[in-house]
């Protein structure tokens, strides 16, 4: 024991780990009524670690080279010990990712996590986000297949759309005129390196800034106002390790449950992880019936296709992320959580969930005109959520908020 004491106390001098320990873990102190929502973002964070693990195996093996990349995948998923599995668990953690994101997102927006002073935390979150759709649109080409090949040669060429730059730009990001070797071997080199890299720099600068100001909790209460008189201590506060490092093992098992589920007995989840056409090679001269992206990109694949112009919908399509960076100062209601809400701000989150879920699964079909129009009324309904807010938050009727988190 002595020994191991020396051993800290040794590292200590050179080293802040003790310290460390104490400011992210064992003192810092959250709110004591944390729920099921709050289990999303260590999810996240296992999330990215099974993502790291695996596509460092998957890369001993896959070749970026339009001409083998396709047969390194058969190769890895047949002939190397295990690599089935490896490669199962990448394809089905890049979608349980965005799974995780996305409800982690909800329940920010539902308990009010991006409001003062947590602004930064919303913004690198959106930041994480944005590098995570990057890093799963450049990792989806790297198979090869036809719906990798033929999604990117249609997401490219939007760029191609924007006024005066879009064809320069388009030949930049592929590095060719057309998909070709040049743009798989930079895609590998930015999702296997570059993105991964960016992803763990957003994620502890979001983690740090978290622990700066503190957590949010159901209530939209901020626990540093009342604290110990005597040990500076929130009342209302219990220490992150070991009640919430516990508890979020009961999370870890429930999720691996599910996701091991998935690896093993349903990799494709029916098309919507793993499509069929992205079991067949790459055909630079035949073009699939219907081309479509992954299910994480659909809603905003619903906008650009919604608008009849081509540019606008690609402005459209960016808004719709973009947007979402505002929603701090866009918010002007006097609480934070849907607890002390009126009825009008639940009414239109209700309405704007729909509208996403909607987004994403017209995504996913073939554009007619019936369908077409319902994308367009959705639209509406989505950018309607973020620009009409500080006008409905602001009359929306509110509960008054208690001092103290309720016992």
């Amino acid at each position: 024991m002595s020994a191991m004491k020396n051993l800290v106390g040794w590292i200590d001098d050179r080293f802040p780990l003790t310290a460390n320990w104490k400011a992210h873990l064992s003192e810092y102190y959250a709110p004591k009524n944390f729920n099921f929502w709050y289990f999303f973002g260590s999810l996240a964070l296992l999330v990215l670690v099974i993502q790291i693990l695996t596509g460092i195996f998957l890369t001993m093996n896959y070749k970026p080279d339009s001409t083998l990349a396709f047969l390194s995948v058969e190769y890895i998923m047949r002939d190397v010990e295990w690599g089935w599995l490896i490669r199962y668990m990448h394809s089905t953690g890049a979608s349980m990712f965005f799974v995780v994101v996305y409800l982690h997102m909800f329940r920010g927006l539902i308990y009010g996590s991006y409001r003062k002073p947590r602004e930064l935390i919303w913004i690198f979150g959106m930041m994480i986000y944005l590098a995570l759709m990057a890093e799963a649109f450049m990792g989806y080409l790297l198979p090869w297949g036809q719906m990798s090949f033929w999604g990117a040669q249609v997401i490219i060429s939007l760029f191609g759309a924007i006024p005066f730059v879009g064809d320069a730009l388009s030949l930049w990001i592929r590095g060719d005129f057309v998909v070709s070797d040049a743009t798989l071997n930079r895609f590998f080199a930015f999702h296997v390196i570059a993105l991964p890299l960016v992803l763990v720099g957003l994620v502890a600068a979001h983690i740090i800034a978290l622990h700066e100001v503190g957590s949010n909790n159901p209530e939209g209460i901020e626990i540093k106002k009342h604290k110990d008189p005597v040990t500076h201590i929130p009342l209302d506060g219990i220490p992150f390790h070991p009640y919430y490092s516990v508890k979020d093992i009961v999370g870890v098992i429930v999720f691996l449950m599910v996701f091991s589920a998935i690896v093993f007995f349903a990799p494709e989840f029916g098309g919507w992880f793993l499509e069929p056409d992205n079991f067949i090679p790459a055909n630079p001269f035949k073009t699939p019936e219907h081309i479509v992206p992954l299910w994480y990109f659909t809603p905003f694949y619903a906008i650009l296709r919604a608008v009849p112009d081509k540019f606008l919908g690609v402005v459209g399509m960016g808004a719709g992320v973009v947007i979402m960076f505002f929603l701090p100062w866009l918010d002007r209601s006097k609480v934070k959580s849907i607890r002390y809400r009126g009825t009008l701000y639940k009414a239109i989150l209700t309405v704007f969930i729909i509208s996403f879920i909607g987004l994403g699964y017209l995504g996913t079909q073939p554009p007619t005109p019936g369908l077409t129009m319902l994308a367009r009324v959705f639209s509406v309904i989505y950018f309607g959520f973020f620009v009409l807010m500080p006008w409905y938050t602001a009359i929306d009727k509110t509960k008054p908020v208690p001092e103290r988190i309720p016992e």
